[in-house]
């Protein structure tokens, strides 16, 4: 199992967003987790991805107890080992292609020059090789988000978080997005937590989950 989680809840003020539920993530596997806007899906992602903390429980992340980490060193955990893919794609419009792919690697004080090969590398497998230069405005949309998804692999993560991913994508690029998350898990072995209202994509995952009123439904 790569990530465990269990007892996880979480309000804002009195509203409850998250029900004390479990979840569990094994390498190389697909879930997907639908439901209604409102049900807590993307609040679910963010504590499993340590973009937020739960108000109760547990995450374990290959046998490290993720709430024992202080800010920083939970920082540099989640630069290492995770991925993240959003509606919005979050480019820098200052930077180019390939420098918006290498910034988690830079953040992590990679040699420049060792990380700039592999976010060239990325791009080439991305078919954006001849975009690498390209600043985001230069780019259209089903580009600037395949260039996401190269800085969500950049540091080679063993599971990446997606925020509806093809939220804001034709019905060609999305689909193309689809078969590119199938590629990732067989041939990277990555798994892939997805939160999305796209049937389609949702169709492509190993697992399907349902989000009702902060809890999961099998």
């Amino acid at each position: 199992m790569l990530l465990n989680a269990s007892n996880i809840s979480k309000s804002y003020g009195n509203l409850a967003i998250l029900k004390s539920l479990d979840i569990q993530i094994n390498a190389s596997e697909i879930i997907a987790i639908v439901g209604a806007s409102g049900a807590g899906k993307s609040t679910l992602l963010h504590l499993l991805g340590t973009l937020d903390k739960p108000d109760t429980g547990n995450i374990i992340f290959k046998d490290h107890d993720l709430s024992k980490l202080n800010d920083t060193a939970l920082s540099e955990f989640r630069n290492k080992n995770m991925g993240f893919i959003f509606q919005f794609h979050h480019l820098l419009p200052e930077f180019t292609a390939l420098e918006n792919v290498c910034i988690p690697a830079y953040i992590a004080k990679e040699n420049k020059s060792t990380a700039e090969a592999r976010g060239l590398a990325l791009l080439k497998q991305l078919g954006l090789e001849a975009r690498a230069q390209h600043k985001p405005s230069e780019l259209s949309g089903g580009e600037q988000q395949r260039v996401a998804i190269a800085r969500a692999l950049i540091n080679n993560p063993s599971v990446i978080f997606a925020d509806e991913p093809t939220g804001n994508l034709d019905s060609t690029n999305a689909k193309e997005i689809n078969e590119l998350f199938l590629k990732l898990r067989n041939e990277m072995g990555i798994a892939i937590v997805i939160v999305t209202h796209n049937a389609e994509l949702a169709s492509i995952a190993d697992r399907k989950l349902t989000m009702k009123d902060g809890s999961l439904l099998a």
